[in-house]
């Protein structure tokens, strides 16, 4: 029987914006934040009230962040989650918030909100930084059961030079929904728990910014961030638009052009 998972009856029926947290602003996230606002300006025009989105990223703009990621000449020396979230603003208007300091989870009751959100959304070049989120949504889970910014979800984006993979997961089990036809499934493992092996065996511990547009772009291809990043979008839009998800990631290889599903359940 197929698989498939039914979004949480928050996110069907919701009366208020629902609140996300993007983290990382840089290759991907720069991308990530521009289809969101895409996903948010289409929701409006379903009658949805679309989504609140916090930015978080310390990171100034520099000149070698021009082309690859989304950045200007009038952008440089600016942060830049508020560069990319006062663009956002004024070209949707929305009412988006850009926060210039790292998401850490000894950090987390200092940032708004307490750092809560219902869907998290990581594009981060690093694996410690990604077992930080997972223990800050572990510990919120927790306290902030019946909160209504509980964590629920939790998509993670990553790539190398020329491939990308993106993974949702949910923070605890989602209820779901007697249905015949399908095999519902409430809990999708997080990526730390799905491919903590994997994350652990590729962590190099080099997050050396590069010196040079040329050295960036043996680190990350041009185009390699903003694939990820849209098709990582797609898996929000289909659970907040249908409701419903078949799968819950996908494995990219940008040098052949195929994309490998990940199936739920």
């Amino acid at each position: 029987m197929k698989a498939i998972h039914i979004a949480d009856e928050s996110l069907i029926n919701p009366t208020n914006p629902i609140s996300l947290n993007l983290i990382g602003a840089g290759g991907t996230g720069s991308h990530m934040l521009m289809a969101l606002g895409k996903i948010h300006a289409s929701l409006l025009a379903l009658g949805h009230p679309g989504l609140h989105v916090h930015l978080y990223d310390d990171d100034l703009v520099t000149e070698l962040n021009k082309g690859r990621q989304l950045f200007a000449d009038a952008e440089v020396g600016l942060h830049k989650s508020v560069a990319l979230i006062n663009r956002v603003n004024r070209f949707w208007g929305t009412n988006w918030k850009a926060v210039t300091r790292k998401f850490r989870s000894a950090e987390v009751a200092e940032l708004p909100g307490g750092g809560r959100a219902c869907i998290f959304v990581t594009c981060v070049d690093n694996v410690p930084a990604r077992f930080d989120v997972a223990e800050v949504l572990r510990r919120m889970s927790v306290k902030n059961r019946h909160d209504r910014d509980r964590p629920l979800y939790w998509l993670d984006c990553g790539n190398t030079q020329m491939t990308g993979q993106a993974l949702l997961g949910t923070v605890t089990p989602i209820e779901q929904p007697p249905l015949e036809a399908y095999r519902t499934v409430a809990y999708m493992p997080m990526v730390t728990e799905e491919f903590g092996h994997m994350l652990r065996e590729a962590d190099t511990g080099d997050d050396t910014p590069s010196c040079s547009a040329a050295e960036a772009l043996e680190k990350q291809d041009l185009f390699i961030n903003p694939s990820v990043a849209n098709e990582a979008a797609d898996i929000l839009w289909k659970l907040l638009k249908d409701h419903n998800l078949f799968y819950k990631g996908f494995f990219k290889n940008l040098e052949t052009y195929r994309t490998e599903g990940i199936k739920v359940g």
